[in-house]
């Protein structure tokens, strides 16, 4: 299919007006593709995402959230939606890029564990590692070992359910899997993501993330570029969703 011609679903979890636009235009600039070829279903104000939805979009994008925890299901009765929707995706195979919430959601629709850290998170950029599997997968194989990414969340994945092929970690926990013989990648860290828009998202949430203005002064004075962590948005496109 012509890369002008997809359609893709974006599962939106925010509430932030200017930071939803931001997401659908970061997830296009580094897609390589046009904002109007995303379809923001946004979690908050519709109701369900059906079988039927999905079945008009050629891929999906699962992104982050900054109001929600995948973990507070009686606050936030959409999660159980979300899981459904990943079964619906796996079942139907279309093409699935899940960024930090949409990891989090995707390891409890597979049967894993995802732990709350408030202490002592990751937040910022920071080099990623990849495994060894990382080699042979078809948006991983050209990223460098380590790679810069962003990384700010106060959950996380300590070890992937089965059926997931493990390829990039931190000490910290687990960062990107694929779900074997689907078309289904998941990262905790941010590929959409970069360290202009990090700086202005982190200012948006400063008060959530940071303790006071000299640790925000601080995070900032060390956010480095992550153009590989990007590039992994494009691979998607390129290699998944426009020759499925």
């Amino acid at each position: 299919m012509l890369k002008d011609d997809l359609k893709i679903l974006l599962i939106q979890i925010r509430q932030n007006s200017k930071v939803k636009q931001e997401e659908i235009e970061s997830f296009a600039k580094f897609g390589g593709i046009k904002p109007s070829q995303i379809e923001a279903f946004d979690v908050f104000t519709n109701e369900k995402i059906s079988k039927n939805l999905l079945n008009g979009f050629d891929g999906v994008f699962i992104g982050g959230a900054s109001e929600a925890s995948v973990l507070d299901k009686q606050e936030y009765p959409f999660v159980d939606n979300i899981i459904e929707a990943i079964h619906y995706c796996l079942d139907l195979n279309l093409p699935v890029f899940a960024s930090c919430f949409g990891f989090q959601a995707a390891i409890l629709a597979l049967g894993g564990e995802i732990i709350r850290d408030e202490n002592d998170f990751e937040m910022g950029t920071l080099p990623i590692a990849l495994a060894n599997k990382a080699k042979k997968d078809e948006i991983f194989k050209s990223i460098s070992n380590p790679f810069m990414a962003v990384s700010v969340h106060q959950e996380k994945a300590l070890t992937l359910p089965k059926n997931c092929i493990e390829l990039a970690m931190t000490s910290s926990c687990k960062h990107a899997f694929k779900v074997k013989d689907k078309p289904f990648w998941a990262f905790q860290f941010h590929p959409e993501l970069d360290d202009i828009t990090l700086k202005e998202r982190l200012n948006i949430y400063k008060e959530k993330y940071t303790e006071d203005r000299a640790h925000f002064e601080d995070i900032i004075s060390q956010i480095k570029p992550t153009p590989e962590s990007n590039a992994l948005v494009k691979n998607f496109i390129d290699f998944i969703v426009s020759k499925f």
